[in-house]
């Protein structure tokens, strides 16, 4: 029987996947659980529509990532706290914290969890910080940290 996969089944396939399983199977456990669903013409067509308009809205979310990250390209942030001796700040710099300045000196929202910070900002000066808007468009963003 030919089957679409509904979800990921191990050993079988991919969610989205033509395949072809044994009548048994499909009957017992794949369409009862709902794990797929019998592929008719009118099935493969729907699963076609789905797919055009999946590479559709991922074609618009890269775009807009694309547009994100040429003004963060240009954008400098400065971030203002307390520092001790030798520019040592008292705490430190986190994703969490260029973020909301990110938003509060551009107008720009960034996923705290998308900057790429290998280690807390922990001293005073100038730092290249990684953004990784989608998983093919990423930028750098100026950060300077002072008194």
């Amino acid at each position: 029987m030919i089957v679409i996969l509904n979800r990921d089944v191990k050993g079988t396939g991919k969610a989205g996947d033509i395949v072809k399983v044994s009548d048994g199977y499909a009957r017992n456990m794949l369409l009862p659980k709902g794990y797929a669903t019998e592929a008719t013409q009118g099935n493969i067509r729907s699963l076609e529509k789905q797919k055009e308009l999946m590479a559709q809205k991922k074609a618009e979310e890269k775009a807009a990532a694309q547009a994100l990250a040429a003004k963060l390209e240009d954008a400098k942030v400065v971030i203002r706290t307390k520092s001790g001796e030798g520019g040592r700040l008292f705490g430190s710099i986190t994703s969490k914290d260029i973020a909301d300045a990110v938003k509060e000196q551009t107008g720009l929202t960034v996923d705290k969890k998308k900057i790429q910070l290998g280690n807390p900002i922990k001293n005073i000066g100038t730092f290249e910080v990684s953004i990784k808007l989608y998983p093919e468009v990423s930028c750098k963003l100026s950060v300077q940290v002072t008194d």
